[in-house]
């Protein structure tokens, strides 16, 4: 379900943030489907319990989620959080065009880079 990386610079709840939020984008967890409890969650990848609770208080913050009391955590529709998200992104790929562009990448280069292809 989710990978955590120990060498990675970025917290673990951080990486469990990302890994849930990557799985409902791609649609591995769609919305209605029920999450792991806190607990299970924190068992199935041996940390904390307290660093899954705030992985998923930040997705309910963000809207990725929300909390039926009683029922368990559940994913929410994606719509808006997938343009808030596109425009999260378009926000970082913007600077790094514009650097590459300096370096002297030509529109052509550029296009193979974004379809996944060679320079």
């Amino acid at each position: 379900m989710i990978h955590l990386d120990y060498r990675d610079n970025r917290p673990i709840y951080e990486q469990v943030r990302d890994g849930l939020r990557k799985l409902m984008v791609t649609g591995m967890l769609r919305p209605g489907d029920k999450l792991p409890s806190v607990r299970a969650l924190a068992v199935e990848l041996a940390i904390n319990p307290n660093t899954i609770q705030r992985a998923y208080t930040q997705l309910e913050a963000e809207g990725y989620i929300l909390s039926v009391s009683g029922k368990g955590t559940f994913v929410a529709e994606l719509q808006e959080q997938h343009a808030l998200r596109r425009a999260e992104l378009e926000a970082k790929v913007g600077p790094l065009r514009d650097e590459l562009r300096s370096l002297g990448m030509t529109a052509a280069e550029w296009a193979a880079l974004w379809e996944g292809g060679d320079n």
